[in-house]
């Protein structure tokens, strides 16, 4: 699923390297969708099946936003980007 989701934010337009040649935002958003899985200790696939609890959950008003917010928002922004590849 990991890779489907590389190849969807590729499409997307999202960056895969920097210009200096580094992961870029396309690499940074599976790594945060990972984490988010290890701190809830899920699956992806069940990260998938729950997206919309998990969102909610890392969004402004939720019991983990602290943690979503961190990084310019980096991972609630993951989540919100994987439920739409999930479509």
């Amino acid at each position: 699923m990991k890779e489907k989701f590389k190849s969807y934010l590729i499409k997307q337009g999202y960056s895969e390297l920097t210009p200096s040649g580094k992961p870029s935002t396309v690499y940074d958003y599976i790594k945060r969708v990972d984490k988010i899985c290890n701190r809830e200790k899920i699956s992806i696939s069940n990260l998938a099946r729950n997206i919309n609890i998990y969102i909610e959950k890392y969004d402004s008003n939720g019991t983990e936003s602290d943690f979503g917010k961190k990084s310019h928002h980096a991972y609630i922004n993951a989540l919100k980007r994987f439920k739409e590849f999930l479509k």
